[in-house]
């Protein structure tokens, strides 16, 4: 099992990376070089963890044979760029969320991966920890039967002091609002567990913070299962809380409160009966802890990498986030109910700020 050389960019949450993703995996990754901008903050990180190849210039890191992984976490706006860079120089590609800011950037990610040696493994990290996964393997399995509704909700905070960084709060370089870099999260959570939607409805507003973007954002789901599905998120709720409850015909689920690892337990898992809860012990009875957030993912992408596994998030993963994404913006915009799939027929499709009305 080789060691993988990982170049950062972005050190901000790639600090985080670096902490929860890497540091716990020293057999299987290294940080090989960091890249910044900011030099004052480059320079900090780089004396942290003792990586002495730092730079400012992201060309420079993607031209460099002895990395293998570049690890993208800049300014949304530049992702687009720098993956379709990454990707043809042969390189292995991590990015954060929002991979891009429109589903026509998304096709053309999936269409530059069919012509290049490397792979790109998008960021959902709130996928992993006890709670998410035993819910997973449980739905899995077939026990919790008929998924009737559910409700999702991103109950976080943010001032203007955390607008006070350039990039964040404007269309051109954050993408979007609470719907694209904070409920992200717990959208894809939810449609990790329940599958892809089928119809949304879909309302946004800013009404939080004095900004271009949208931070409160509500809308109503239709899945292709059959499942009704609530969303509500804001920006300026006083107690951080992220939740999902999900209700199936044989078992409830309702995740942890913990705004940024809604995956970890305790998660609520309601047994109808006896007999269900029988079947639940069963499947998850011989349950060993699963790290939460990046830990769990970078372990899950050195297996893919050394052929023990499947790649734990796809380019595909984050384009169905960002297709509902696409769907509430549009609702919105003309008061109507959007089905999906979306594609380029969408006035939406390559520009989310396009005006539909």
């Amino acid at each position: 099992m080789s060691v993988k050389t990982v170049a950062v960019i972005g050190c901000g949450i790639g600090r985080s990376h670096i902490v929860e993703g890497y540091l716990p995996h020293p057999d299987k990754f290294r940080v090989e070089a960091l890249c910044d901008l900011n030099e004052e903050r480059l320079n900090e990180v780089g004396d942290e963890f003792g990586i002495e190849k730092r730079t400012t210039s992201f060309k420079e890191l993607i031209a460099d044979e002895t990395i293998e992984i570049i690890d993208i976490c800049t300014p949304p706006g530049i992702h687009l760029e720098q993956v379709l860079d990454a990707l043809a120089s042969g390189k292995h590609v991590i990015c954060e969320k929002p991979l891009t800011g429109s589903l026509k950037g998304v096709d053309r990610i999936i269409e530059a991966e069919k012509h290049v040696k490397g792979v790109l493994m998008p960021i959902f990290q709130y996928r992993y920890g006890d709670g998410i996964e035993k819910a997973k393997r449980i739905i899995e399995a077939g026990i919790a039967g008929k998924p009737y509704v559910g409700s999702v909700e991103t109950f976080w905070l943010r001032t203007p002091e955390y607008y006070a960084v350039p990039w964040r709060g404007k269309w051109e370089t954050e993408l979007g609002g609470v719907l694209v870099t904070h409920a992200l999260h717990l959208h894809d959570m939810m449609l990790h567990l329940l599958g892809p939607v089928s119809k949304v409805f879909g309302r946004v507003a800013t009404r939080v913070n004095d900004i271009e973007v949208e931070d409160c954002a509500s809308a109503s789901l239709l899945m292709q299962n059959g499942a009704f599905v609530s969303l509500s998120c804001t920006l300026g709720s006083q107690e951080q809380i992220s939740r999902l409850r999900l209700h199936f015909e044989n078992v409830t689920f309702e995740s942890s409160h913990e705004p940024y690892a809604p995956g970890k337990d305790p998660w609520k898992i309601i047994a109808a009966n006896a007999a269900v809860q029988a079947r639940i012990d069963e499947v998850i009875g011989d349950w060993q802890p699963v790290a939460p957030r990046f830990t769990t993912q970078m372990a899950h992408f050195h297996a893919f990498l050394s052929g023990r596994g499947p790649l734990p998030v796809t380019t595909k993963d984050a384009r169905q986030a960002l297709e509902l994404v696409t769907a509430i913006y549009q609702s919105a915009d003309t008061g109507q109910e959007i089905s999906l799939p979306i594609g380029p027929e969408s006035p939406k499709y390559a520009n989310w700020r396009a005006n539909t009305r």
